[in-house]
């Protein structure tokens, strides 16, 4: 089931998170987050009026996604990038593509017209499940990150959605 994410899901979300943190290159962060960095960023993605969803499975947050504006400046407003975190324990299940599936349905109805991803080069899976949804390769910045004792290249893929006309 998906569904909005509230406050009592965040221990779950940021045990996702924090695992992603330590075990893989999709985000390039060093520290795990703290329950109170977690805590404020669901306030401030709330107060924002992004869309925060969680997949639950018999009770369990399985995986989570979100997206917010892809840069902070006023032209930026229909340009939004999302993430999609799943918990080891449910990998190839295809929850990541129901929570796109969904998230893509809100953008459409909030009136964005560019979502996009940011992913890591070696990601080969993520890539491809983007295609599969629509996402046109964007670009690439290389050595954009360090993790791992490696440099690591940055590909952008966007998906266009209606929008507003003007």
């Amino acid at each position: 089931m998906i569904r909005f994410m509230e406050e009592k899901d965040l221990p779950e979300v940021l045990v996702i998170y924090n695992d992603i943190i330590l075990t893989s290159k999709a985000v390039y962060r060093y520290e795990i987050q703290s329950l109170e960095e977690k805590k404020q960023w669901f306030q401030e993605q709330k107060a924002a009026g992004n869309p925060l969803l969680v997949y639950v499975e018999n009770g369990v947050v399985a995986g989570f996604a979100n997206y917010s504006q892809f840069r902070p400046y006023p032209g930026y407003k229909y340009t939004m990038e999302h993430s999609v975190y799943v918990h080891k324990d449910h990998y190839k299940k295809g929850i990541a593509t129901k929570l796109m599936h969904q998230l893509i349905k809100l953008a459409q109805e909030q009136g964005v017209k560019t979502l996009v991803a940011g992913i890591d080069g070696e990601n080969i899976g993520s890539i491809k499940a983007h295609e599969k949804l629509g996402f046109e390769y964007a670009g690439t910045i290389k050595n954009a990150g360090y993790k791992f004792d490696e440099w690591l290249d940055l590909v952008f893929y966007q998906l266009h959605l209606p929008g507003p006309q003007k």
